[in-house]
């Protein structure tokens, strides 16, 4: 990404340097917003499992199984990811982009695991739970996309699930 210029993405865009900056104002603001555009694509693929989905367990299950569905689970998309996350570090758009989106993401896994807690008749501290999984995800995630020989998208979900039933047990 650092790499990379207004005028470069210009080019490959066929628009002027000047309307890049005239819609986004700079490039930080022009890369949290493809941010927030990739961030979007991968909801619309999390927000399409869960609709179809009836009750809080299976909700759950379908967003762990599109998780690691091809559209997540996809090596351009890894690269994407890495580069945001080396800009979150040093620019504050993109900083501001990420704390959004993952907010949101979080958020909704709160939601998702609260529902099943409830409907289970156990406490949980939901928020901390959602840390937990955003990270497992995450990492089974990169390993998935880093090597697809390492586990399944199948592995992956139930490995997901059992430390779900797992944390609810314990509760």
């Amino acid at each position: 990404m650092g790499a990379v210029s207004v005028r470069d993405v210009a080019m490959r865009a066929g628009v002027s340097p000047g309307l890049l900056r005239h819609y986004f104002g700079g490039f930080g603001q022009l890369l949290a917003a493809t941010y927030r555009d990739t961030a979007a694509r991968v909801d619309v693929c999390l927000n399409a499992a869960i609709a179809g989905a009836d009750g809080p367990e299976a909700r759950l299950r379908a967003f762990l199984q599109a998780s690691f569905s091809p559209e997540i689970v996809d090596r351009d998309l890894l690269s994407a990811w890495l580069g945001f996350w080396e800009l979150v570090r040093h620019d504050e758009a993109v900083t501001a982009a990420h704390a959004e989106t993952f907010g949101a993401y979080r958020a909704r896994l709160e939601g998702l695991l609260g529902e099943l807690a409830q409907e289970h008749g156990c406490p949980l501290d939901a928020r901390r739970a959602a840390v937990g999984l955003a990270a497992m995800l995450d990492g089974l995630w990169l390993e998935l996309c880093l090597d697809p020989n390492s586990l399944t998208p199948d592995e992956g979900a139930a490995i997901a699930w059992d430390w779900i039933e797992a944390t609810l047990a314990r509760r």
